[in-house]
């Protein structure tokens, strides 16, 4: 069944260059933000047309498996998930970062990839016909409480503040609507801007969330974006492995999971690691640590993600179902190369290719050890000794043109930064992007799951108790209850314990009431969102369409009131949270965005790029300008938009605009 003859296929030199090859180019194209995993493959996989079967899959295999790891680089070391899977990494990997131990998290990182891609891998090989009967138990009621169960999850990430964090979920679900409805094809949330047809992308959303406001921030104060000590150079691998060590049942926990939820199609990494991560903080002994810089939320992002690789494969081999959407592109190519999948793939004269392509899995995964920690390595070096003048306008290019790539769009680019913008005044007010982008992306499959499930409750008189019909729902409800209810029971069980341990005295004394001003504020905001988005949807004929939104308009709103509730009686409490830094510096940045995603289409990528670049490394700019920066930066500045006009226009084939004036 598992002949050796077929692991001997995946050793040949050519194959094995191939792997190498592929987990290089994976990785490097999935620490840019907005290049996702999915990109990465569909850029490169004209390359495999001219090969046989077994070798363009294996090329395709290891530029995933690199693609997923490679999204932890930018999610540890900028706070921008390079692909949607790295969400959670962001959580632990930047504080990491930030303190100095980047090249430890980076390193963790990997070896967490490695263990889980190796857990996927194997259970791509031993377990691929039954498991894949899960995913055919997944109907659309199921798939709407998978997806509320994962924005549930917003307790462990909103760091206690439930209701903020619903209310985020809420908005980004909102975000999701933008557009034409997946259904009914109404158009909802446009106001009238023909651009906006096209909704909100997912990964554009993620990069301004994320990686935005951090500029934003990087460019007001002149001190360094990342701490590094001298005496933590290197790989530390030693630590490394006893962090995984002492860790190894979160390890085999989140790795199972992310097997598991792979195999789910349209599930993906992004779920993987955010369950994965929640599981890790309530298995711990330490959870206040998550969020701060805790190892153990790195490893159970990335090892979960990483599974998702062989599990996903797993519905995609065996029922022709992609499970995650870079499957979707190797499935294309799989048909291009004239094979069809189905339970008999595994039996039939195919079988050879795809036993072939899962030691190649295998081994594309072990070669990512050593290449990840080498480029890890002076990733993290480059990363903070570069110069800030030179490090924003490059990461803000990198956005720019990440953004652009998805769809070839102007809009995306001007809608990855405005939602920068507003994700960093929401996140001034206590309202933090996680949530947000959450509801973004898992939006697309609540929705679905929440119309078709509606539909069948009409269609048999039980519109609601069709979500509440089935052993299986009834489930992922407990689950969905447990995960709001857990965070608000150890909150209690730890505050009765630190009382506890207090003198008589201070214990009797009165809590201090703290009214959430900011808090407030961005309620009432939302609130006011959710009266407009309201009012969009009256214009709307088809049930279909409005049903979803107005349904989260609802719950939006409570949340909403619920907070402002909480504040008037003094139940609330934030973080002070001073601003300090240069706010026209800040304005600087934004505008400078802006205006080359406006620019683009008349004077053309170069030359807005280049004006862009100038622009946005003058307002980074903390140092004097010595005549050597005077001609250095801006020769650099010159080289990076030129070399990003060389990879994407001429090497990916990704038409860049041209000048109209010129």
């Amino acid at each position: 069944m598992f002949g050796i003859e077929h692991l001997v296929d995946a050793l040949t030199p050519f194959r094995l260059t191939l792997s190498l090859v592929g987990v290089i180019c994976g990785t490097a194209l999935g620490a840019i933000p907005g290049l996702t995993a999915t990109m990465a493959i569909a850029v490169l996989v004209p390359l495999t047309f001219s090969m046989d079967p077994a070798s363009a899959l294996v090329l395709m295999g290891a530029i995933y498996t690199g693609a997923i790891y490679g999204g932890a680089y930018s999610a540890i070391l900028l706070n921008t998930p390079g692909t949607p899977s790295a969400i959670a990494t962001t959580f632990d990997g930047f504080p990491m970062a930030k303190r100095g131990d980047g090249d430890l998290a980076i390193t963790l990182a990997c070896l967490a990839s490695v263990f889980g891609g190796l857990v996927g891998a194997l259970a791509l090989l031993l377990l691929a016909p039954p498991l894949a009967k899960v995913a055919l138990v997944f109907g659309p009621v199921e798939y709407f409480w998978l997806a509320m169960f994962g924005l549930t999850l917003i307790s462990a990430i909103a760091e206690g503040a439930l209701a903020k964090g619903m209310i985020g979920a809420g908005f980004g679900l909102l975000l999701s609507c933008v557009g034409v409805a997946q259904i009914s094809a109404a158009t909802r949330f446009t106001f009238g801007f023909s651009t906006m047809l096209g909704g909100i992308n997912a990964v554009s959303g993620l990069i301004g969330l994320y990686c935005v406001p951090v500029l934003i921030d990087l460019v007001a104060r002149p001190e360094r974006h990342l701490d590094f000590a001298d005496e933590t150079r290197g790989f530390r691998l030693g630590e490394a492995f006893r962090l995984c060590w002492n860790g190894k049942f979160n390890l085999i926990r989140s790795s199972i999971i992310g097997t598991i939820v792979g195999i789910l199609p349209g599930a993906g990494g992004s779920i993987a690691g955010l369950v994965s991560y929640s599981e890790a903080r309530r298995a711990s002994g330490h959870p206040e640590r998550f969020g701060k810089g805790e190892p153990a939320g790195v490893q159970a992002s990335e090892s979960a993600n990483n599974a998702t690789v062989g599990g996903g494969m797993i519905p995609t081999l065996v029922l022709g179902i992609p499970g995650t959407p870079p499957d979707a592109v190797i499935l294309g190519a799989l048909l291009v190369q004239g094979i069809r999948t189905g339970p008999g793939l595994f039996t039939s004269s195919g079988g050879a290719i795809v036993y072939t392509f899962i030691y190649g899995l295998f081994i594309a995964t072990l070669l990512m050890l050593p290449t990840g920690l080498m480029i890890g390595r002076y990733a993290f070096k480059s990363i903070v000794s570069f110069p800030k003048a030179l490090l924003v306008p490059i990461v803000a290019f990198m956005t720019i043109i990440g953004s652009y790539a998805i769809r070839n769009s102007v809009y995306d680019v001007v809608i990855m930064i405005v939602l920068g913008a507003i994700g960093w005044v929401f996140d001034r007010l206590g309202f933090k992007p996680s949530p947000i982008v959450l509801g973004l992306i898992l939006g697309p499959i609540a929705e679905q799951g929440f119309v078709q499930g509606w539909m069948i409750g009409q269609a048999t008189e039980t519109p609601v108790g069709i979500f509440f019909s089935g052993p299986l729902p009834i489930t992922i409800i407990v689950l969905i209850l447990f995960s709001l209810a857990y965070p608000l029971i150890m909150g209690r069980y730890r505050r009765r314990k630190a009382l506890a341990g207090q003198p008589a005295a201070s214990a009797a004394a009165p809590a201090p009431r703290s009214h959430d001003v900011r808090g407030t504020i961005g309620a009432l905001v939302f609130i006011a969102i959710s009266v407009a988005a309201w009012l969009d949807t009256t214009h709307i004929e088809s049930a279909e369409a409005y049903v979803f939104p107005r349904t989260v308009i609802v719950v939006m709103v409570m949340f909403s009131v619920l907070l402002i509730l909480r504040n008037a009686f003094g139940r609330g409490g934030i973080e002070e949270r001073p601003l300090p830094g240069s706010t026209p510096r800040r304005s600087g940045l934004v505008i400078a965005m802006l205006l080359a995603a406006f620019l683009m289409p008349y004077l053309g990528f170069i030359a807005s790029g280049i004006l862009a670049y100038m622009a946005i490394m003058a307002v980074a700019m903390y140092e004097p300008w010595t005549n050597a920066r005077k001609v250095l930066y801006p020769v650099i500045g010159v080289a990076i938009v030129y070399g990003f006009y060389f990879l994407f226009d001429i090497l990916f084939k990704v038409p860049l605009p041209a000048a109209r004036w010129f």
